[in-house]
């Protein structure tokens, strides 16, 4: 396991050089030019701005440029936002916060009402319960984040009153109080749900399916041939084989997350990373814009590394060498 996982990371290095060669000639080739935002836009002397593109370094030749920019970032030196001047390293650990507690809200609610459905159902399959909850989860598979997002806040927000519409925090708590984290969480739910809706109603579905397939295996039978009570044949037959294949979509769930919170953030105006990135694209925010692509693709890859790993870890039939 120990040999898999180390040649998993050396992997990654070639990898994210790809990446990040990739990530450079897109920003170069997006509309716009990252020198529109390092300039007084009031001055426009030609002599003044050749200067401070010569100053920039946007004349040097583009392997020069990228070798630059790729020597600067792997020192943690990400640049100066053009857009909010400030740090981008200062302004992604300045949101990266909402964002981590979005997605930790949205996997225990995910895992939480998964769980809890999906064994309530494979249980007790094709009663009235059963076919509820089957009707919840084509709901959530065929309602699109965005769609159920714009849903949630005209009905829970503008119509009911019950949960704010944009913001993290009200801004007239105290910070660090026990009001100002049940602010946060008040604030974050509803995106949490809608943001993991579509993982609700997929896992729910899986582990049912499964659930009702392990439970005519053949030890199963035997199990239960052999007068083991039924509730032990459920928790540690049924059960235990059900949710293996579920808890390996963990590493998944933060590629999921990430690319999903960038439309549930914009949705519910959420400051978070997602939000963020979409305005460094709409703004051209060049700094920004390419070091938040390096940090989903990295997130990507350790998610499938994660779920590699754990698929080895819970089920002992899969070894890695």
């Amino acid at each position: 396991m120990l040999k898999y996982t180390l040649r998993r990371i050396l992997g990654m290095i070639p990898m994210l050089f790809l990446i990040s060669v990739v990530v450079f000639t897109l920003a170069l080739a997006m509309p716009g030019d990252p020198f529109s935002g390092e300039i007084d836009p009031n001055n426009t002397d030609p002599e003044y701005i050749e200067e401070m593109r010569e100053k920039l370094g946007l004349n040097d030749p583009l392997h020069i440029q990228y070798a630059r920019w790729i020597s600067n970032f792997v020192q943690g030196d990400f640049g100066e936002s053009t857009r909010y001047k400030m740090e981008v390293s200062d302004l992604i650990a300045e949101r990266l916060p909402n964002t981590v507690l979005l997605g930790a809200t949205s996997l225990v609610i995910t895992y939480i009402l998964a769980f809890a459905m999906g064994m309530y159902a494979g249980r007790k399959p094709y009663t009235l319960g059963d076919h509820f909850i089957g009707g919840f989860n084509y709901f959530g598979l065929a309602i699109p984040s965005y769609i159920a997002g714009v849903f949630a806040i005209y009905i829970f927000s503008f119509q009911l009153g019950w949960i704010p519409f944009q913001g993290s925090v009200d801004i007239t708590v105290e910070k660090g109080t026990l009001e100002y984290w049940l602010s946060r969480l008040h604030h974050v739910i509803t995106p949490a749900i809608v943001l993991g809706l579509l993982n609700i109603a997929s896992y729910t579905q899986f582990l049912r399916n499964d659930i009702i397939e392990n439970s005519r295996k053949d030890f199963v039978r035997t199990a239960r041939a052999k007068g083991t009570p039924e509730g032990k044949i459920y928790n540690r037959h049924i059960l235990r084989n059900s949710i293996i294949p579920l808890i390996t979509f963990l590493g998944f769930d933060i590629v999921n997350l990430v690319n999903g919170a960038i439309i549930t953030e914009a949705i519910f105006t959420y400051p978070g990373i997602g939000q963020l990135f979409l305005n460094s694209v709409m703004n051209q925010d060049y700094p920004v814009l390419m070091t938040l692509t390096m940090m989903f693709s990295f997130l990507v890859l350790v998610g499938n590394l994660i779920a590699d790993i754990l698929y080895g870890v819970v089920d002992p039939r899969i070894r890695l060498d």
